[in-house]
């Protein structure tokens, strides 16, 4: 290297800084593999991360390429940084050639320095993501070891060697096309600030603010409407977009203006100096920090939502998978046996119980399982639908939510049946009178809807029996297993209205369907169950029972929150990455470009001191603003996302998702801002 270069190694600390982190978060990430394998994982979880180290190679081209351009963009501040350097190179007789070659072996210096630390800090990291990951999946570590992952090693060479190589390229490109009097005295041009007129400036603030907070009240008040008509959801964040850019826009130009009438802050020490070249970066990179805001807005949002996932899962399903199997198998009614040429003994043994089912084939229920629950579940009554427990409320629930189906059929459930099930859940059981009905639901948009008819004492009629309420409200509850809160509400009835479904010829008479199931919890040492099942088929008619166990969806649970938390912190951490790196790059070039004035500083009397604290305060509100924003944007985005995840998982808290996410944009994002202001001060030194 050059004594100039030598001399402004410092100047590179930020380009060392994001090529390190990139290396080393795209090979943690892709080194998830190798750290896996070490890991006690039942064959359903080992799908399960197939799957997800699958979909994060996918995401890993998006990031090469979003790490491709940041590169470029750096090296651009690095080529403008010693323009002069080069300038004075070409008029000692250099020919530009010679200027590539010393660029491009340069780049290939700091990409082998920046890949070997990058690697190693990666390696390291990784160890880490294998305790994350084993959390995740709630995995064995017996096993644990420090892991070199061979492929994730090869795979980081070849994308950041790709990345290097089109920057040389382009660096050989831009010093090609450079002319000798850009190199030498472009860094005193200066940048063309156009003056905006103020009045038009404050209009467009208070129209951004008015369709800002329209667009907050639509994720928030609104979310409801959003959820019934997907199309509304592009709305906000269209609105929310535009509104960013016009009030980044119209406060360059007020901004000034503002702080120029509060004579007392304006004239006080250097702040005249920082806030003429604060409103001057705001109004020369709007569309920039726009996009850098949005990207901190989406990052916050993401990382909290998602890193939040895992304990709303865990949470739910103790809550809702509280046994370890559900076998089920439907009753077909006569609709579906009339074109078929079935005989009676055939229809009989084809809607036989899951119990007889398994009877017929020798398996011995009490053998294998205990906790032993049977149970029906009634559709299709007559066309019993949704649109028949709203009764007065139907025009209105149908205005107001269009898309909602309201033909939908119910699910009718006998309050005996429902009671044993609620005995094995240890969930509140009920009791009816021989004209009354009840709802059991935890899906909490159908419970408002159910509410608002209940509320209205809608009287219902279920095959000649006309019922009314006995709670003017929905009742927590639900029978079938599953992930998350998906109970759209099951219809409690007397026992004696619907037949007796035990008597065979009785179920392919009437018109109704009907799933029988049986909930159970293995006996210790009985949890082989699964092998004797696969061991059947169906044969005489007899259907061999589906079944859902809690094991499976458990892993198929913890595998989609693991899938969506991985690939939401590897892209959270790769926009904070880009975004701070932008600000931090577009300051330094700043610095750099302003050194006269600085200087200028110096001679009518500036202390160090106070160019320094002018400096930081300047550095530091380019890095607040885009940053403030998006907190602000995330406030309501988190709202949103916590309304989500209760519909998913229930009531969860992502406070301390909210911790995490602030420890990595400390992290990062203070990390640069840190930097630069280290890096700033170099440049501008006497």
């Amino acid at each position: 290297l050059s004594d100039a270069e030598v001399k402004s190694i410092k100047d590179y600390a930020i380009y060392f800084f994001t090529l390190i982190l990139g290396v080393a978060i795209f090979y943690v990430f892709n080194a998830i593999d190798s750290q896996t394998a070490m890991l006690s994982l039942n064959a359903s979880t080992k799908q399960i991360i197939r799957t997800m180290i699958w979909i994060l190679s996918g995401v890993s081209v998006f990031v090469s390429i979003i790490l491709a351009f940041l590169i470029i963009y750096a090296s651009r501040f690095l080529i403008k940084r010693r323009n002069k350097e080069f300038g004075t190179y070409l008029t000692l007789g250099m020919s530009k050639r010679k200027v590539s070659i010393i660029l491009f072996f340069e780049t290939l210096i700091i990409g082998l320095l920046s890949l070997i630390v990058g690697l190693s800090l990666g390696a390291v990291l990784s160890q880490f993501m294998s305790l994350l990951v084993a959390h995740m999946f709630e995995a064995d570590l017996k096993n644990f070891a420090f892991v070199f992952s061979k492929q994730a090693f090869i795979k980081t060479i070849i994308y950041f060697s790709i990345m290097y190589l089109i920057v040389m390229i382009f660096n050989t490109i831009i010093i090609g096309k450079s002319k000798l009097i850009d190199l030498l005295y472009g860094s005193k041009k200066c940048e063309q600030v156009k003056i905006k007129n103020p009045y038009v400036c404050t209009i467009i603030f208070i129209i951004s603010v008015l369709v800002l907070s329209y667009a907050y009240y639509m994720v928030t008040g609104g979310v409801k409407t959003l959820f019934n008509d997907e199309n509304k959801i592009l709305i906000p964040i269209i609105l929310g977009s535009a509104s960013t850019f016009f009030l980044f826009w119209s406060l360059s130009g007020l901004l000034l203006r503002i702080c120029t009438n509060i004579k007392k802050f304006y004239h006080k020490g250097l702040n005249s100096f920082t806030l003429r070249q604060i409103s001057s970066k705001i109004n020369t990179m709007v569309v920039s920090v726009t996009i850098i805001c949005l990207m901190l807005f989406v990052t916050i949002c993401a990382l909290s939502s998602s890193l939040s996932i895992k304990n709303s899962m865990n949470k739910a399903l103790n809550d809702l998978v509280p046994v370890d199997i559900d076998l089920y198998k439907r009753y077909y009614n006569k609709r579906q046996f009339e074109d078929l040429n079935y005989t009676k003994d055939e229809i009989k043994n084809r809607n036989s119980s899951v119990r007889e089912t398994l009877e017929h084939y020798n398996f011995d229920l009490d053998n294998y399982f205990k906790d032993i629950v049977e149970y029906n579940i009634f559709y299709d009554l007559d066309g019993f639908s949704f649109a028949d427990t709203l009764g007065n409320t139907k025009e209105m629930i149908q205005k107001k939510y269009p898309y909602l189906y309201l033909d939908s059929l119910e699910q009718v459930m006998q309050i005996s049946e429902y009671n044993k099930v609620a005995r094995l859940y240890n969930k509140e059981k009920f009791t009816l009178n021989d004209d009354e009905y009840m709802i059991v639901a935890n899906y909490q948009n159908m419970i408002e809807l159910r509410n608002m008819a209940l509320k209205q004492n809608t009287e219902i009629e279920i095959l000649n029996h006309k019922l009314k309420p006995k709670y003017k409200e929905c009742k927590d509850g639900f029978v079938e297993m599953n992930a998350n809160y998906s109970n759209l509400g099951i219809i409690l009835v007397p026992d004696n209205i619907i037949p007796n479904i035990y008597e065979k010829d009785q179920s392919i008479k009437d018109d109704y369907i009907v799933y029988n199931h049986i909930l159970a919890n293995y006996k210790d040492g009985k949890s082989n169950i699964l092998e004797e099942l696969e061991k059947y088929e169906s044969k005489d008619g007899y259907l061999i029972p589906d079944y859902d166990t809690k094991e499976e969806i458990y892993s198929n649970s913890i595998g989609l929150g693991a899938l969506v938390t991985f690939i939401s912190i590897y892209l959270g951490i790769i926009f904070l990455i880009a975004s701070s790196a932008i600000l931090a790059l577009k300051e330094l070039s700043e610095s750099a470009d302003n050194k006269s004035r600085f200087n200028t500083l110096r001679r009518i009397g500036a202390s160090e001191e106070m160019i320094n604290k002018a400096l930081f305060k300047q550095i530091f509100v380019f890095f607040m603003l885009p940053l403030l924003l998006a907190l602000i944007h995330s406030i309501f985005g988190i709202k949103f996302c916590n309304y989500v995840l209760l519909l998913s998982f229930g009531n969860q808290s992502l406070l301390k998702a909210i911790i995490m996410t602030t420890i990595f944009i400390i992290l990062i994002y203070g990390g640069y801002f840190t930097i630069t202001y280290i890096c700033s001060k170099n440049i501008i030194r006497r």
